[in-house]
């Protein structure tokens, strides 16, 4: 992180240039968390590890992700924990799947399809540079089938999840959720009534709208700007 407060996603084994100078590659081989590296021109780096935040925050992307406002709903609503087994479709750039992954740890594991190769080739990278052994992506349609088995949640970033949701009630182990991220409101409602019809429990559509405080020496008060609709969020659980 540089003296700006800008952060930067920095190998190791390789000199680091930017507008602030350069990090020679001795220096970068040498650190530890903590240090404080200068560059040529007399800038300081403090070296920090990055979270699951800072990196997706910095990884390639390529497509849009799911904000921190959803994913953490997810996380939290379906009480997802170390050991778990997760599906999630599709993957993009693995922004979900590295949350997933992060949450279930070394006990758990992650599955991910996603249809395009390219954006395959891109999680597959993120989720090695992240440094995650409990993630698998896989180049395949969901509607070709589920493989898993006895899982504890599926997440579904689909245009038409409601249209695999009978093989999603399958592939869940009793208790596991589903939890599906839909832009808009018809494929929410559609999803929501497919589910009721085939017996899922715990019945839920959420939607987050996320406004921030800010504090100026004047006062304290709401901002004027919000992060309003991404998506909806439905949720039903296999009981």
């Amino acid at each position: 992180m540089d003296e700006r407060g800008k952060k930067y996603l920095i190998p190791e084994d390789r000199e680091f240039h930017s507008d602030l100078g350069i990090i020679k590659k001795e220096q970068m081989e040498r650190a530890t968390i903590g240090d404080i590296l200068i560059t040529h021109l007399d800038k300081e780096f403090k070296v920090i590890k990055p979270n699951v935040n800072d990196f997706i925050d910095l990884m390639d992307r390529r497509c849009a992700i799911l904000y921190q406002k959803d994913i953490a709903t997810v996380l939290a609503h379906t009480g997802l924990g170390s050991g778990d087994r997760v599906l999630d479709a599709g993957t993009g750039a693995a922004a979900a799947a590295l949350n997933f992954g992060n949450i279930v740890g070394d006990k758990g594991h992650v599955t991910s399809y996603e249809i395009r190769e390219d954006f395959v080739e891109v999680a597959k990278k993120n989720v090695h540079n992240f440094g995650l052994n409990n993630i698998e992506i896989k180049n395949k349609d969901i509607k070709e089938g589920i493989d898993e088995e006895e899982l504890d949640l599926i997440f579904l970033d689909l245009p038409k999840p409601y249209e695999i949701l009978e093989e999603v009630y399958t592939s869940l182990k009793l208790g596991g959720w589903v939890s599906i991220y839909a832009p808009y409101i018809q494929q929410a409602e559609i999803s929501y009534n497919v589910c009721k019809k085939l017996g899922f429990s715990n019945l839920d559509i959420v939607e987050n709208l996320e406004r921030g405080i800010e504090v100026r020496p004047q006062g304290v008060r709401a901002k004027t700007r919000m992060l309003g609709h991404t998506g909806y969020l439905v949720f039903a659980r296999k009981l």
